[in-house]
């Protein structure tokens, strides 16, 4: 396959709505699919990459006077009623 058959490829994956990124992250074991559409589940060697980053990254923040901010996950509506379920009955 030529370099420009591999990027046309690559390209229409990305049109079908998989980035390579995603893709990549997957075949390398580093996150996995979640039951949340739109979710990927970062596994252990992916979540100690992720630590690496956010250390180097926080840092470089902080030092311009920043702070950084987490917001909330997702969370689907169905894993909310299967603890309304449990609470209520």
């Amino acid at each position: 396959m030529s370099k420009t058959e591999n990027l046309e490829s690559q390209s229409t994956d990305l049109d079908q709505g998989e980035s390579l990124l995603a893709k990549l992250a997957i075949e390398a074991e580093l996150a996995d699919y979640s039951p949340v559409k739109g979710c990927m589940v970062i596994r252990p060697y992916g979540y100690a990459i992720w630590e690496i980053l956010q250390s180097t990254l926080d840092k470089m923040i902080k030092d311009t006077g920043h702070q950084n901010a987490y917001f909330p996950l997702f969370i689907p509506e169905s894993f909310l009623q299967k603890e309304k379920e449990c609470i209520f009955g």
